[in-house]
């Protein structure tokens, strides 16, 4: 469409949804099966101009290079940059914090930069596994509802997600590399959606209302350097 690459996925929901994914501004439209290829294709052109926009926010986004898991590089907690440094030795894996500056990452001389990358991401893991049972009873009480189970993966299209009718919450490992605030803001996110499943002027209404700065930390949190991965939101 308009030389514009476009994912259709045809559901059977009532309104049509679209959205521009990073890392590189994929376009997918969710349809309601009873509209037509014409009228998806009008609902795009009709949006053209904010979707070029989108895809020029995500090309011009800062991107890592492919980590190679090796003594120098950077990498990111909690909206913090360390430099990475690699004791090899024949112990398991672990990771430390070494003050404020650098991240010490112990392996065996043998390990790969895939194994090296696993016991990052369990590392990075475990740090976010203590920072989200506050953020989520915080919420339950401020927003009047009930989380049945919360879980980290990682993701490639999204940030978060909401299974309403279970009442669980999905959060990206990826978050464990942002700042707090942002982490916050897509607990919340997630969570408003079990007062109001779309996107629409009630739920930005109660972002509003409990969140007030949530743009500025959604703004931050697109800013921030995109992992080389190809994960979604």
């Amino acid at each position: 469409m308009s030389g514009i690459p476009v994912e259709i996925d045809r559901k059977d929901i009532k309104n049509l949804h679209l959205g521009v994914y990073p890392p590189h501004g994929r376009v997918r439209v969710a349809a309601p099966l009873k509209v037509s290829d014409d009228a998806v294709r009008l609902a795009v052109v009709g949006k053209l101009g904010w979707i070029r926009r989108q895809q020029a926010k995500f090309q011009s986004q800062p991107r890592q290079s492919t980590r190679e898991m090796l003594s120098g590089e950077s990498h990111y907690f909690l909206g913090a940059r360390y430099r990475l440094r690699v004791v090899e030795g024949n112990g398991p894996g672990r990771v430390e914090l070494r003050g404020k500056t650098v991240l010490s990452l112990f392996t065996r001389a043998d390990a790969g930069a895939e194994q090296r990358t696993r016991t990052l991401q369990r590392w990075y893991r475990g740090q976010m596994l203590p920072l989200i049972p506050p953020l989520v009873e915080k919420w339950e009480e401020k927003l009047g509802v009930r989380v049945a189970e919360w879980r980290i993966k990682r993701m490639k299209t999204k940030w978060g997600s909401c299974t309403i009718q279970a009442r669980r919450i999905w959060l990206n490992l990826e978050l464990a590399k942002k700042p707090l605030r942002c982490l916050e803001y897509i607990v919340v996110h997630e969570m408003v959606h079990l007062l109001e499943r779309r996107h629409g002027e009630r739920f930005v209404g109660l972002m509003d209302k409990h969140l007030p700065h949530w743009r500025q930390y959604r703004d931050e949190l697109n800013a921030s350097p995109l992992a080389h991965e190809e994960w979604e939101y």
